[in-house]
């Protein structure tokens, strides 16, 4: 077993993967011709982002659309960068919200939270040493 896909619902998909393009650098895997579901390049593990019309479909009863949510949802998106500051500089330029600044953390790491655009919590991080 292992993770392969992180997804991630949202109103408009290819709005979320140009976010991530433009604010982290991050190159699209594809987008679908329907506009419903997308993919970003991220290493092993894909990011990839499901209009909320094909999350209707896959879950009937209803699901929380972060885009709504006055609170970041209970989960993130982590992004290992050498250079938080930048990264949370360029995250806010292009739309995103300042959770928590970067701050340096009792072990080592340099952290960051915003908010994207599509209402994704977004973790900026320096690698953790070890």
């Amino acid at each position: 077993m292992k993770l392969g896909y992180t997804i991630v619902y949202v109103p408009r998909v290819a709005d979320s993967l140009q976010f991530f393009e433009r604010a982290f650098g991050l190159e699209r895997k594809f987008l679908h011709d329907s506009g419903d579901y997308g993919e970003l390049k991220t290493g092993e593990t894909t990011l990839a982002f499901a209009s909320h019309a094909l999350g209707a479909m896959n879950f009937p009863a209803g699901h929380v659309h972060a885009s709504e949510s006055q609170q970041p949802l209970g989960m993130e998106i982590a992004l290992v960068t050498e250079d938080v500051q930048d990264a949370h500089q360029s995250a806010i330029k292009h739309g995103a919200k300042e959770l928590a600044a970067p701050v340096a953390k009792p072990w080592g790491q340099t952290v960051s939270y915003v908010r994207a655009p599509d209402g994704t919590l977004i973790e900026l991080c320096t690698p953790v040493a070890g």
